[in-house]
């Protein structure tokens, strides 16, 4: 029997990793295993995802930290899925960030800790886990054993006033994706990174805009991204070809300022 291909994901909130993404892949023949803190939060997504016939199941994390990353894999690699065909991870999701915004010299030794240990450590726990699952599969149709993506931001290539340890957090990721995209391109593992450059239109968002001004952006999408276009992009970074992959990407919508 042939295997299902299977998505992780790390990281799911109001934002890039809401339902698009595990609907998207669902669609696409995925089982999908989605991690991330809020149980309440996971439990709702895995119902409603479960009702249209997707595998999706939940795995919370207490905190991201590179033990609890590796726990959480061991524990996706040990599921039973409720049919009988076995699983290929064949594309994984490093979704996750932890918002620390203020002036330099109010930022705290907890924020820095914080900032590159949710990004950075346990994203190398994250990396390694899949990179290993990767090497054990044969090339697919696109000449690829797995795709591994990391969400990156404005601030994984640009710091700004505020930002100080929140880009460290965001820089450092950017740079494990390159150094991996390097080192594992020549066993064909495809190693991408996204940087999201703009508001999301979510249930968030819209409520920091209220009245006329909030209903004008959400009906623009000249000036906010839509989360499902993201979760499209995503797949197709899944399905290059190995004679075109994309290392980087940025994601704006048509009117953003850059």
């Amino acid at each position: 029997m042939t295997a299902r291909p299977l998505l992780i994901v790390a990281g799911i909130g109001n934002g890039t990793g809401q339902c698009p993404i595990p609907r998207i892949f669902s669609k696409a023949g995925y089982r999908v295993a989605i991690i991330a803190r809020d149980a309440e939060h996971l439990n709702r997504l895995v119902t409603e995802l479960s009702t249209s016939g997707g595998e999706v199941p939940a795995f919370p994390i207490p905190e991201y930290t590179y033990e609890g990353t590796m726990r959480v894999l061991d524990s996706i690699a040990q599921h039973r899925w409720p049919s009988a065909a076995a699983s290929e991870v064949r594309a994984a999701l490093w979704n996750v960030g932890v918002n620390v915004f203020g002036s330099f010299l109010a930022v705290t030794e907890k924020d820095i800790t914080d900032s590159l240990q949710v990004h950075v450590t346990a994203g190398f726990a994250f990396a390694r886990k899949v990179i290993l699952a990767f090497k054990e599969n044969a090339l697919d149709e696109n000449g690829c054993r797995g795709t591994l993506l990391f969400t990156g931001a404005t601030a994984s290539v640009r710091g700004n006033v505020l930002t100080s340890a929140f880009a460290a957090g965001k820089f450092g990721i950017r740079a494990l994706s390159q150094s991996l995209a390097k080192e594992f391109g020549k066993e064909n593992i495809h190693v991408a990174h996204i940087i999201i450059d703009g508001s999301i239109l979510t249930d968030l968002t819209l409520s920091r805009r209220s009245g006329e001004a909030g209903e004008a952006w959400k009906a623009d999408p000249n000036v906010r991204i839509d989360a499902e276009s993201i979760a499209k992009s995503y797949l197709y970074l899944t399905q290059q070809d190995r004679s075109a992959w994309t290392w980087e990407l940025d994601l704006r919508p048509a009117h953003e300022k850059w």
